[in-house]
């Protein structure tokens, strides 16, 4: 390798490597980000399937249960909804 070729890549060199820093330094960024609304979007699924899992252990109890009487329970528990329906707006304002 001449001079002439060695003057020309030490300054070629010396550009580059603040532009591959700050690119990965962007990539980690970008990987740092969607990490975190992977968590948040895993948290949420988390608290849907917690909720749907107490519905179905609900719905088990009442097929299940022989010594009360299924209507009665399906209309305590539209009941119990509908209180917590209007009690849910009324903290939203507090």
């Amino acid at each position: 390798m001449d001079t002439g070729n060695l003057a020309l890549l030490i300054p070629i060199i010396g550009v580059s490597i603040p532009i591959i820093a700050i690119w990965t330094k962007h990539k980690r960024d970008m990987l740092r980000m969607e990490l975190e609304a992977t968590a948040e979007k895993s948290a949420l699924y988390a608290n849907r399937n917690a909720e749907l899992e107490e519905r179905v252990r609900v719905l088990e109890r009442i097929v299940t249960d022989k010594g009360y009487d299924t209507a009665l329970q399906i209309e305590a528990l539209r009941d119990q909804r509908e209180v917590e329906s209007q009690r849910a707006p009324s903290e939203t304002r507090q």
